[in-house]
């Protein structure tokens, strides 16, 4: 289907209540920069046969060693029946490891081995170039107000466990609540 046929549909609903073509034209954007971002350790996790599920755990657990899977879980918003299949193929591949906590046994706790760095090493370098390069191109405050963007992305009900985890500043009042239309 060509643009030109996708635009030409009838709308559905009222419109008052269609966003602006500037709003749209964010939402394009996002999608082509999530699909070039991602496409940079795309390429490298199909070296392993990998995907991004993978890329999403083993980056976690590179982050915060001794993870506990509970946490992880949490993190990542996903079920455990998600998280064993792409778990159990890090821990037979040799990039990752299970320990019992130290106080209750029950707990798995989670660290990257040596080759398991070093993949996280070629995924996170090939993104932090592309960050690099997009902040160093918008000019003096990007950093910050992406920051600021992505963090206001987030929803109201988590943003505070993302912020503290990830030791942002929070947002200031106003922004914390429900995010307008």
């Amino acid at each position: 289907m060509t643009v030109a046929a996708a635009s030409a549909g009838t709308p559905t609903h009222d419109a008052a209540d269609e966003p602006s073509p500037e709003v749209v034209q964010l939402v394009e954007l996002l999608f082509f920069a999530y699909r070039d971002f991602t496409g940079d350790a795309d390429a490298i996790l199909a070296e392993y046969g990998y995907g991004r599920a993978h890329h999403r755990v083993l980056h976690f657990i590179t982050r915060y060693p001794g993870l506990r899977v509970a946490d992880l879980l949490l993190i990542l918003n996903i079920t455990k029946q998600s998280l064993a299949r792409v778990l159990r193929q890090l821990v037979e591949s040799g990039l990752v490891v299970q320990s019992a906590g130290d106080t209750d046994r029950r707990e798995r706790r989670l660290h990257v081995t040596p080759a398991g760095r070093a993949l996280m090493r070629r995924l996170v370098g090939a993104q932090v170039r592309r960050i690099r390069g997009a902040v160093g191109l918008s000019g003096n405050g990007a950093e910050a107000a992406v920051r600021r963007f992505l963090t206001a992305m987030i929803e109201p009900e988590t943003r505070d466990m993302v912020t503290t985890l990830l030791n942002l500043p929070k947002l200031p009042k106003d922004l914390n609540g429900e995010l307008q239309p």
